[in-house]
């Protein structure tokens, strides 16, 4: 069995489609697999059961890079491919069975729950991650087990989806605090290299002793392996936030100008706070853009987040 598997660019997109993989790795435990992605997303899938290739595609101009992909692929035969990024490519290669999702998208239903329907599977699986014994050994170096440890993960893709520092920087504080969710504990920051701006003030907020500083120091698996011994993830909508309900972990996803239906964190130990505009209210004005506009998530208070926090805790900690 060889099943070729394509899938997203982006960090989240990428992970919620583990699932499926997964369902089909249980289905076909021999089979043999090449994994298509973006070449951040890459690494996650490393350590997939059966990987025969993992290959890490860049874009191209004139979308060269599905000629270049095409070449790779066309001289085998695949028993079944899996097809999220809508390309048309599934279509000119040899295949027993495709499955090749469509362009269009239901702002109603969960992107796990949409690649489901499209393997008529009658449960949503759940994404997950594969580490390796590397991962989980650096892990265990970084996020000692003597302990419960706060995650937080401040930053995101554009402005307009990030809470302010200032304010994960005073709920740490709170959640942290003799009468918080997890007295004395130590915070773990996570974000990458180029997000340390957005990282600065919870960092500057921590005592020394108190500060796991891995901004920018652990690639995508080491992250997700980080994040399955902390005992709690507070995040803005990120892949980081996937990663983090991926583990396991209870993981509270703050939401603003996203749509919370589609990418809410996934998982029984997963929930979300948003603001009380919904997502149409902040984007909808005639200068909203949002490669520049600021923040759109002032409204969401650090009361209503801790109250999330203190809920999913109640539910599952």
């Amino acid at each position: 069995m060889r099943i070729l598997f394509i899938t997203a660019t982006r960090i989240g997109d990428a992970i919620l489609s583990t699932g499926v993989l997964d369902h089909l790795l249980k289905q076909h435990p021999d089979a043999r697999v090449t994994v298509v992605a973006g070449p951040v997303a890459a690494p996650l899938f490393r350590c997939v059961p059966g990987l025969e290739r993992l290959i890490a595609m860049r874009k191209r101009r004139w979308h060269w890079h599905w000629f270049e992909l095409w070449g790779r692929l066309a001289t085998r035969r695949w028993d079944l491919i899996v097809d999220l990024r809508a390309t048309g490519t599934a279509y000119f290669l040899w295949a027993g069975r495709r499955h090749v999702i469509s362009r269009r998208k239901s702002d109603s239903l969960h992107r796990v729950e949409e690649l489901a329907a499209l393997l008529d599977l009658p449960e949503a699986p759940a994404p997950r991650l594969w580490l390796g014994d590397a991962d989980r050994e650096m892990a265990a170096k970084l996020i000692p087990d003597d302990g419960p440890v706060l995650a937080v993960g401040p930053a995101a893709n554009w402005r307009g989806k990030q809470w302010r520092g200032e304010r994960f920087a005073e709920l740490v504080t709170r959640l942290t605090a003799a009468d918080g969710l997890l007295p004395g504990a130590r915070v773990a920051v996570f974000a990458a290299a180029h997000e340390r701006e957005q990282a600065k003030p919870v960092l500057e907020a921590l005592p020394a002793e108190r500060r796991i500083d891995l901004v920018g120091e652990v690639d995508l698996p080491q992250a997700g392996a980080c994040l399955s011994r902390c005992a709690l993830f507070v995040g803005n909508d990120s892949g980081l936030m996937h990663l983090a309900a991926a583990t396991g972990t209870p993981t509270l996803g703050l939401f603003g100008p996203s749509p919370h239906q589609r990418y809410r964190p996934w998982g029984a130990k997963a929930a979300y706070v948003r603001t009380p505009e919904s997502m149409a209210e902040l984007i909808g004005h005639a200068d909203y853009d949002h490669r520049t506009t600021d923040t759109l998530m002032d409204s969401l208070s650090i009361d209503a987040v801790e109250a999330a926090a203190r809920d999913l805790w109640a539910r599952v900690g």
